[in-house]
């Protein structure tokens, strides 16, 4: 079967009884040899097989495997798949095939911030965190070329730590396309709308989108990795920022329409409290006012709620001057 990942299902037997078998071949490949020129005259057919049973002793070691839990062993029979070895513990399979040592554990990568144009255009850094792992080993091995990816990254060596060091470069550099691409469809923050009651409809943004974001996110990257038999288990923004460039003059903006929000909410609530004023006043009789009065009560109200500074009072004592 090929084009898939499928479990060793060949020669498999506990790894303590191959040791006690191991054991038996030399003791008996050692009698033949030495037995062979005592007990049998030099006979030279109890020699070759001396011989036979020392050579397959020495081969059987080629054969243990000891996995933890969460490791894999790829196996090869001269460059054939012959399928993945999972089972945890000691073992011992056919000394012919060629195990390659894979790790199936979760891993994080810490993403550097990149800087790319949100959908208006705008310069924003942006960084994330992601928790990936193998899930197909076939993939991993034969689809995508590790090998080169180590050594053109400098890492060398075919220990199971430089195949995950190849697999994380190759992580690295999917997410970075994945960020790239899911920061392009949504802008950074809707500035204009800073203060507005929002109606169901406002378009979602990088800064508010939470959850929908990093969904995404995780989505693009399990498309882009499934080609490599990695499934990404989590994936989240953790840097969000606008560029060097243009970030204090964003960050003006922000304010501008925070002063503006702000002052439309004072606006508001001053005029609700006239209002509230002129009421009780109608209400409870306290003071007839005519329409002039009333406007000059309503302008003095309005400069009392809606000043940044606290009024002064004055004073009337009724004497002309």
């Amino acid at each position: 079967m090929e084009g898939k990942e499928y479990n060793y299902s060949g020669i498999c037997i506990n790894g303590f009884l191959g040791v006690l078998i191991n054991l038996l071949s030399i003791v008996a490949g050692v009698y033949f040899l030495v037995g062979a020129g005592v007990a049998y005259n030099n006979n030279g057919l109890w020699f070759i097989l001396g011989i036979i049973l020392l050579a397959w002793s020495l081969l059987m070691f080629r054969g243990y495997k000891m996995l933890e839990p969460n490791e894999a062993r790829v196996l090869l029979f001269f460059g054939r798949y012959a399928g993945t070895f999972k089972l945890t513990g000691f073992y011992w399979v056919n000394p012919l095939l060629t195990a390659k040592a894979l790790s199936l554990r979760s891993r994080n990568l810490d993403a550097e911030p990149i800087k790319v144009n949100d959908k208006v255009g705008n310069p924003i850094l942006i960084g994330m965190v992601l928790v990936w792992r193998l899930k197909d080993t076939y993939k991993a091995m034969f689809e995508i070329d590790a090998q080169t990816m180590a050594s053109v990254g400098g890492i060398t060596g075919g220990t199971v730590a430089t195949r995950m060091l190849a697999f994380e470069k190759f992580v690295r550099i999917q997410s970075d396309a994945a960020l790239r691409q899911v920061a392009g469809q949504y802008a950074y923050d809707n500035v204009e709308d800073i203060g507005k009651t929002g109606n169901g409809d406002d378009e979602m943004t990088l800064r508010d989108g939470g959850e929908e974001i990093n969904d995404q996110l995780e989505q693009k990257l399990n498309e882009r990795l499934a080609m490599a038999g990695i499934e990404v288990q989590e994936a989240r923004l953790n840097y969000l920022t606008y560029a060097p460039e243009i970030a204090a003059v964003m960050l003006r903006r922000q304010q501008a329409n925070a002063v503006i929000a702000a002052r439309e909410k004072i606006v508001e609530g001053a005029v609700s409290m006239v209002q509230m004023a002129l009421t009780e006043l109608d209400n409870k009789n306290i003071v007839k006012l005519d329409e002039n009065q009333k406007a000059a009560l309503v302008s003095n109200l309005l400069v009392v709620l809606c000043a940044d500074e606290s009024a002064q009072p004055v004073v009337s004592t009724g004497v002309n001057e």
